[in-house]
């Protein structure tokens, strides 16, 4: 792999950390299984691109409209879950196929794309940064951002609620704890997280697409369990950094398997790669393999 290849492996795995985030927060501290981020992606990513085409709005402020949408999407899921009483998992699978039909009413089209605009990129580029490392950098920085912001609210005061909420639904309601709420809120701060992801993915490769959402969820599950197997911990600061890593890290192996040629694979084979490297990833796990030492819950 050459270091270009590296380095868009990287990129594009410090995407998926932000749905990789969201991800622990719906399966891993509410054990709430979210369908949502299939739709919510691409969701991002169309608001943010229609945003800038066609309103002519800063990048950086459609990244955040793209965030709010996309938490009023995960907020609407968990309302058919908590409200109407619909399965969660289903009520994911109806937001999420509403959500293709509303995508193509927000790009007037199948996609979105952007041609000869500022992105949250361009700053970096016109300052005489080598191009293959814009995108890591401003990644980067966005990245750490959301995971500093989203260790300090799992350890105040409602993030611990949330966390009970998952843990021990019974007991946190009797301990006065609304776990509707907890849910409500969990859900759509997870598809804030995707939804961000979704937009900063179309402005670094230059287009929206309706069908972009298509296996996210796998990925994200992939660079959590990847993560966590490689570090366990039931400490969030941890957790989250191995969501981090466990994207990275995800999208490198594919990277590698796919370049490998005495491995044989195909770009049309990513699925499979995806399907072993999380099989890989579950028998570490389940070997008990770590190469960090559990620390306590904070």
């Amino acid at each position: 792999m050459t270091l270009y290849e590296i380095l868009g492996s990287v990129e594009t795995g410090l995407v998926f950390a932000l749905v990789a985030m969201g991800a622990f927060i719906t399966f891993k501290v509410l054990d709430f299984p979210d369908l949502t981020v299939e739709g919510s992606f691409p969701l991002g990513a169309a608001v943010s691109a229609t945003l800038i085409v066609n309103f002519d709005v800063n990048p950086w402020i459609s990244v955040a409209g793209a965030g709010i949408i996309g938490f009023c999407a995960g907020y609407a899921t968990a309302w058919l879950n908590v409200k109407v009483g619909i399965l969660h998992i289903l009520a994911g699978i109806l937001i999420a196929i509403a959500l293709y039909s509303i995508n193509l009413r927000i790009m007037s089209g199948p996609n979105k794309p952007l041609l000869n605009v500022e992105t949250i990129y361009s700053g970096l580029e016109q300052s005489g940064v080598p191009y293959m490392w814009v995108g890591p950098i401003v990644l980067t920085i966005v990245v750490v951002i959301a995971y500093l912001g989203l260790t300090y609210f799992l350890n105040t005061s409602v993030g611990l609620a949330m966390r009970a909420t998952g843990a021990n639904p019974a007991m946190a309601e009797a301990a006065g704890t609304d776990i509707g709420k907890m849910k409500l809120y969990g859900v759509g701060l997870a598809n804030f997280l995707t939804a961000i992801g979704g937009a900063m993915f179309a402005q670094l490769f230059g287009s929206a697409d309706a069908l972009m959402g298509i296996g996210v969820i796998i990925v994200g599950l992939a660079s959590v369990i990847v993560g966590m197997s490689i570090f366990p911990s039931r400490s969030m600061f941890t957790a989250l950094m191995a969501c981090i890593f466990g994207a990275i890290l995800y999208r490198l192996a594919v990277a590698f398997a796919l370049n490998a040629d005495f491995l044989g694979f195909e770009a049309s084979d990513v699925q499979l790669v995806t399907a072993v490297i999380v099989i890989i990833a579950l028998m570490i796990q389940k070997s008990g393999f770590s190469l960090w030492k559990k620390g306590s819950s904070k």
